[in-house]
């Protein structure tokens, strides 16, 4: 052997001794994963017996099995947490090292207030947690930007989070995905509203329904539906016509980008009643309506939803009538008949009583007459015109009056 080799050698013997000499509580080591047994890793690290990292501290969260953290053949740097020649007993902490290398990061997260991934590791009360080196927490409310009941398929996800909340003394680490969720949601809104124009026609997804009307997602930005705008007939309650996940078709009808506020109808995207009425109705077609309206000269009859008709008070009935009220009411189902129809001026002319039969006419009683019963075409006095009889005085006692002359 070289006189070379031998000093190598013994060099190399020396840092060895020097290792196992110096090896003590809190130091920090590097070493290789080679064997995963009873929940616990075993790493070589060149002493003279391997050390182990207990589940507990292979990472700051919680872990089912060894696995979940580390394979083997993976290089760790680890803290010593206790060391015991005697009975051949080294305690590594993976976690601890792991925690002291991510705070440096985490602050400049947090100065930066960047964005960065993590893997959502359990699922406790109160939120959910995942190892950024130390423990990091997202509170429930923090976690997306609507409310969610039940986070029990969270784990495993990856999350876009940013760090709310910091406290190294105290080993405290809020995270948010809330708050990545909400700026870009602001950013698309802004960039979709600048790019709307009213009158513009698209198709949108019913997201909520209130009493008030439907929130309608127009391309990642919800728009308001009124309740007034969901159809042309009345709607008492959203819920009624509409459900959660519907696509539909809606007409922006104004964008208020500083308020944030879109508003959409749905009606006015659709055809309006009116359009199609004059292909509907005909002058002389009878059908059926509801009487929706009773005024002073007649009634207001729906034909089809959006459409109203007027029944005026003298084609009500055959018989003089002095109000509609003495024989409709509202929510009264009609047959009527086309008079006339003017879709450009939206107005229909109906009647009820042309849909019915006239009654029969009684004949008339004669009057009584107070004198003797005179035959007026025998009589030559009486003279008959088209404006009736005359009778004169002349002609009625003209033979009389003569013999007084």
């Amino acid at each position: 052997m070289s006189e070379e080799t031998r000093n190598q050698e013994a060099a190399e013997n020396q840092e060895q001794l020097d290792q196992i000499v110096s090896l003590k509580k809190g130091d920090t080591v590097k070493g290789t994963i080679v064997k995963l047994e009873d929940n616990q890793a075993y790493v070589s690290i060149g002493y003279k017996y391997d050390g182990v990292i207990p589940v507990r501290e292979l990472s700051s969260v919680q872990l089912d099995n060894a696995s979940d953290a580390v394979q083997v053949g993976q290089e760790v740097e680890c803290k010593v947490v206790s060391i015991n020649d005697d009975k051949e007993s080294l305690v590594l902490s993976k976690r601890a090292i792991d925690t002291e290398n991510s705070w440096e990061e985490l602050e400049k997260h947090f100065a930066d207030q960047d964005v960065f991934e993590v893997t959502v590791a359990d699922v406790v009360k109160g939120g959910l947690v995942a190892d950024v080196g130390a423990r990091g927490f997202i509170p429930a409310s923090m976690v997306e930007r609507h409310f969610v009941e039940d986070f029990s398929d969270y784990k495993g996800r990856t999350l876009r989070v940013k760090v709310k909340e910091l406290d190294r003394e105290n080993n405290k680490v809020i995270l948010s995905q809330k708050d990545v969720l909400e700026e870009e949601f602001e950013a698309n809104k802004q960039k979709v509203m600048s790019e709307l124009q009213d009158g513009q026609v698209l198709e949108g997804t019913v997201q909520r329904l209130t009493q008030f009307g439907a929130f309608v997602d127009v391309g990642g930005v919800d728009g308001l539906v009124h309740v007034s705008e969901i159809a042309w007939s009345h709607v008492d309650k959203p819920s009624d016509v509409l459900s959660e996940g519907d696509q539909v078709r809606v007409k922006v009808l104004k964008v208020d980008p500083e308020k944030g506020k879109i508003s959409l109808s749905i009606k006015a995207a659709a055809p309006g009643p009116w359009e199609t009425a004059g292909e509907q109705f005909n002058t002389g077609d009878i059908v059926t309506g509801v009487v929706k309206r009773l005024v002073t000269f007649g009634a207001f009859v729906e034909l089809v939803p959006g459409v109203e008709g007027l029944v005026h008070i003298s084609q009500i009935s055959h018989k003089h009538i002095g109000t509609p009220q003495e024989v409709l009411k509202e929510g009264q189902e009609v047959q009527v008949k086309v008079l006339d129809i003017n879709t450009s001026e939206q107005r229909i002319s109906l009647s009820i009583k042309e849909t019915e039969e006239a009654p029969a006419q009684a004949p008339r009683a004669e009057k009584p007459s107070k004198g003797p019963k005179i035959d007026l075409k025998d009589n030559p006095n009486v003279s008959l015109n088209n404006q009736g009889m005359s009778v004169t005085l002349g002609e009625r006692f003209g033979d009389k009056l003569s013999k007084f002359k």
